[in-house]
């Protein structure tokens, strides 16, 4: 979630390296990574551009839909900043895996019918994974309201949120987040939480042939240095291992 933290040079970012670089090295490591900044407003044409040209041709942004949509205005009136939002980061073109739409903890059930409205006007040529964060969309009715809208069901490792896959359209999304601010710093793992990702491997396993995509997105709260975790998580699932052992950077840089 995200890449660019000054606490991963020399833990993952080469020392001296500049920050400018920092997506280019990021994805010659990771396939993906899930854009946080756009939480924040809708970026500027010219950032995803740069974003795109940074990467190599298969790689995958999933962008956090803006806050002012998803939090600060009811759902009824954020579709034209949603649409604008929309159109905007197609820029990215194939790059484009997901838009995740995530909701704040006090957004609950009641709202269930203006959600469907909100998800009815949505551009369909899109993927769009939706996470909640009141424990009173557990329920079956969720997730029939959004494999009707096409929409992936968010599975997060949060603690309050229960661990499972809920699948609901043809890609599957996770979130491995831990408590905010938990860890002082970001550049190295500070807990060993293997067994916990075992048991997600065996909780994705039986939808690789059904599904097209698995994104799996890690925090650096959940175990103190989200590359290391996540190259770890690779291993688990029977990726290819890419070692990260930045090398010095040259005075140049």
């Amino acid at each position: 979630m995200g890449f660019g933290y000054k606490q991963w040079v020399g833990s993952f970012y080469p020392a001296g390296m500049n920050a400018k670089s920092y997506l280019s090295h990021y994805s010659q490591h990771f396939d993906s990574v899930e854009i946080d900044s756009t939480f924040y407003g809708i970026p500027r044409v010219e950032q995803l551009q740069k974003w795109e040209n940074s990467t190599p041709k298969k790689f995958k942004f999933c962008l956090k839909t803006p806050r002012q949509i998803t939090h600060e205005q009811p759902l009824h009136i954020s579709i034209e900043q949603m649409q604008l939002f929309l159109e905007r980061v197609q820029v990215l073109e194939d790059k484009l895996g997901a838009v995740l739409i995530q909701f704040g903890p006090e957004f609950t059930v009641q709202y269930q019918e203006d959600l469907q409205i909100f998800l009815s006007q949505l551009p369909k040529h899109i993927r769009y994974a939706v996470e909640f964060r009141h424990r009173s969309w557990v329920q079956p009715e969720t997730a029939v309201l959004l494999q009707n809208h096409n929409c992936c069901f968010v599975s997060a490792d949060y603690i309050h949120l229960p661990k499972e896959i809920v699948h609901t359209t043809d890609f599957l999304y996770c979130r491995f987040i831990g408590p905010h601010g938990q860890y002082a710093t970001k550049d190295k793992e500070l807990v060993d939480l293997t067994p916990e990702l075992n048991s997600w491997h065996q909780k994705i396993t039986p939808y690789f042939d059904k599904v097209s995509n698995i994104f799996c997105y890690f925090n650096n709260d959940f175990s103190g240095h989200s590359p290391a975790t996540c190259n770890r998580f690779r291993k688990i699932v029977g990726l290819p291992d890419r070692e990260i052992r930045p090398l010095q950077q040259g005075r140049l840089f």
